[in-house]
């Protein structure tokens, strides 16, 4: 298996509180490895210069599949992109 990253932008608005039951759901089958909200921040470099924060992202949620394939079918009830909102599917190489 392996891990992605799913970026979520902030371009879409989904109606009340519908995390819980998809991430119940990510959690019932075992793919969840964790997510936020991502907050305010700033870009460093060690010279000084920064450039501004990417804008549009708004959090991240890090799951478990056999392929970008299964990655994006578990997309299917997520409320950010039910709503007609973007999200990157990622995929984080392993190092070892």
């Amino acid at each position: 298996m392996a891990e992605y990253m799913l970026l979520m932008h902030d371009d879409a608005v989904t109606d009340g509180d519908p995390w819980g039951p998809y991430i119940e759901g990510l959690v019932r089958s075992g793919v969840f490895r964790g997510g936020s909200a991502i907050g305010a921040g700033v870009c460093v470099r060690k010279d000084g210069a920064f450039a501004p924060l990417t804008p549009r992202l708004a959090g991240f949620m890090r799951i478990e599949a056999e392929d970008l394939d299964q990655a994006r079918g578990l997309l299917t009830g997520h409320p950010l992109f039910e709503a007609g909102g973007t999200v990157e599917i990622r995929e984080l190489p392993r190092t070892d």
